[in-house]
């Protein structure tokens, strides 16, 4: 879905143009704002290679709005299991982002911040923290039907990354490379990732690993089937006993408006 700020007087004087006017007249500019928005079912949600369901599906939506000039704002959720915060009540994740992105000489470099926020588990006289802030920097570059991109994740020292929440704060670094292949004349593609978190911090499970996943995509029209094998070499363990960061095939399907 694509929207423009346009006056009335601009629309109505479109609407009352005759054909030769019309022929004559400039191209239409692009509109200032743009506005996308995606819905998915996945049957794990993986970050950085580490299950936040247990192993089982989840619902996620997202939504952004960026301007001409390469300022972007948007938001992203999901369903999560509660051990994913420090005091195990959470249901939820909800991203805030903010940033700016733009193309040099083929060369796109986006620049942000996200704020990660787990509603609700704030409890009375609760003195745990969950929700923090994570910068980040990427660069992508795009020869032909091949896109590569390398990001750098750094949240500062937080008491929400602390291990131990009566201990000192804790800072994360997340160093990452993508690439996606468009498979020419058909719709489907090829994904791969590799990641290397440091820690120790809640986000690295107490020490660094390494995260990577391959997979393939088949779109038709607005909607995309996904499928990536994620392994990692870590070891997170839930409390219902199962390995969280073990080798596994996640599915997803996402509808984009």
């Amino acid at each position: 879905m694509r929207f423009s700020i346009i006056s009335l007087g601009a629309l109505a004087l479109a609407t009352a143009a005759t054909p030769a006017f019309a022929q004559d007249a400039a191209p239409a500019a692009a509109p200032d704002f743009t506005f996308n928005a995606t819905a998915a079912i996945v049957s794990d949600y993986r970050f950085r290679g580490i299950s936040q369901t247990d192993g089982n599906f989840a619902a996620q939506a997202g939504a952004t709005i960026t301007h001409s000039s390469g300022f972007y704002v948007s938001f992203w959720g999901s369903s999560v299991d509660d051990y994913v915060t420090a005091h195990g009540t959470a249901h939820q994740e909800l991203d805030l982002i903010a940033g700016f992105k733009k193309t040099i000489s083929g060369a796109t470099f986006d620049i942000g911040a996200l704020y990660y926020v787990y509603p609700g588990t704030r409890l009375p006289g609760d003195t745990t923290h969950s929700d923090f802030i994570e910068p980040y920097a990427d660069v992508a570059y795009t020869y032909g039907p091949v896109t590569g991109k390398v990001t750098v994740n750094w949240a500062p020292k937080q008491r929400a990354l602390a291990l131990n929440q009566l201990g000192p704060k804790q800072d994360n670094v997340y160093l990452a490379g993508d690439v996606s292949v468009a498979i020419p004349k058909t719709p489907l593609g090829l994904t791969g990732h590799i990641g290397h978190t440091w820690g120790p911090s809640w986000l690295s499970i107490g020490k660094e690993y390494t995260d990577y996943n391959v997979g393939a995509t088949a779109t038709y029209k607005n909607l995309t089937l996904g499928l990536q094998y994620v392994d990692t070499d870590g070891d997170f363990i839930t409390p219902s006993g199962k390995n969280a960061s073990k080798s596994g095939v996640v599915a997803s399907l996402t509808v984009a408006f």
